[in-house]
């Protein structure tokens, strides 16, 4: 089976993860702090920190930009649950922008029509979380001059994206945003084989995401409260969790962005033979915005109307193809329709969600695999 996504693992990254285990540090060692200012670095942000997945980062960016019980967050309803579940975490409400059917993103002219029916009513956002999908940055430039206008934070949901670029700034270096948030789960751009990293420019940001992703625990001299006791003593300032990242997988990190670039050029060749493949047909790519370098995480194509898509997913899989969908609209699960969500609340999300399919992509991929999952996919739509 081609899988739709799969870990590209060097002798390079065992080496790294092999020399971890034998050191003296597991969990919280050297290469937990290198792993950040190495991710500070590639994205021109001024502090980065590493924890479990990027779902905990979420969950944690929320916290340190105040959202509350009383608070509301908008994100896109195309997308993973965890990036409007980490408000649910906070006890906030959620709400979603619906998407622009060319690059499935949140659509900036929805999101001014719905900040300023908002802004009306009094309801605005504390947080407009904006998910850059299959790794194609969301039109940031659009989006930051909105929030900045209704006073909203921005997070940007970068999960699919480490390694892109919008304009002329890698995603990441939160030009556009007060936090950016990565995930590195297997199928990502590079992995930790779970975990993230969030980045921001902001130290109070940074302060609080830390401390929230280490109980709340800080053992800083320049933090503590109260006079320090000893090389033991340390504090708590904050309720936190147990979220942070190990050595082991900070190792692992680090030996993976020794090939970043070398991963996006390989997956942007290989989406460029994926638009050739498709020039003459009626199978539409979702493709980035312009002026922007996209992590291509994901091969997003659009089928046309009348297919079959179980019919056609169940074909591919029959081939050894492993397509797959992303995603279901987040509204449409039986949770959030529980909270109040319906059919044809997002009339785009849902279009799109009709459609699409996930073909695969990742660096190993090879163009003769390519040239069998297009024609096989041609052959069905005839």
């Amino acid at each position: 089976m081609i899988p739709y996504g799969r870990q590209s693992i060097s002798d390079a990254d065992i080496d790294a993860v092999v020399s971890v285990l034998h050191s003296d540090f597991l969990t919280q060692g050297p290469q937990v702090p290198l792993f950040e200012q190495n991710i500070a670095d590639i994205t021109k942000s001024s502090f980065a920190v590493a924890a479990n997945s990027a779902t905990s980062l979420l969950h944690a960016a929320c916290i340190a930009l105040g959202v509350t019980e009383k608070a509301l967050v908008w994100t896109s309803p195309i997308s993973f649950v965890a990036s409007s579940n980490c408000a649910l975490y906070c006890g906030a409400e959620i709400d979603f922008v619906d998407i622009d059917p060319q690059t499935a993103n949140m659509c900036p002219i929805a999101l001014a029509e719905k900040l300023a029916i908002a802004a009306k009513k009094g309801a605005l956002p504390k947080v407009i979380i904006a998910v850059h999908m299959a790794g194609h940055s969301c039109d940031m430039l659009q989006i930051s001059a909105l929030a900045r206008q209704y006073g909203v934070k921005v997070i940007e949901d970068a999960a699919h994206a480490i390694g892109g670029h919008y304009l002329n700034s890698p995603i990441g270096s939160c030009q556009y945003s007060d936090i950016t948030v990565f995930s590195f789960h297997p199928v990502k751009i590079i992995t930790t084989a779970e975990g993230g990293v969030a980045t921001t420019n902001d130290p109070l940001l940074a302060k609080s995401m830390a401390l929230t992703c280490s109980h709340g625990i800080t053992k800083k001299q320049t933090e503590l409260l109260n006079p320090d006791e000893g090389g033991w003593y340390y504090e708590q300032h904050a309720l936190g969790f147990n979220y942070r990242m190990t050595d082991l997988q900070a190792a692992l990190g680090n030996s993976q962005l020794n090939v970043l670039s070398t991963f996006i050029s390989k997956r942007n060749a290989l989406a460029l033979e994926y638009q050739q493949q498709f020039n003459d047909t009626q199978i539409k790519v979702v493709t980035p915005l312009e002026d922007t370098l996209s992590a291509y995480h994901l091969l997003l194509v659009r089928l046309p109307k009348g297919c079959n898509r179980k019919q056609i997913f169940e074909k591919m899989r029959e081939a050894g193809i492993g397509v797959h969908v992303h995603y279901i609209p987040i509204h449409l699960q039986p949770y959030y329709q529980e909270l109040g969500f319906k059919k044809g609340d997002f009339p785009q999300a849902e279009a799109y969600y009709q459609s699409c399919l996930t073909l695969p992509l990742f660096p190993d991929l090879t163009s003769e695999e390519l040239a069998f999952i297009c024609d096989t996919l041609k052959e069905l739509i005839k």
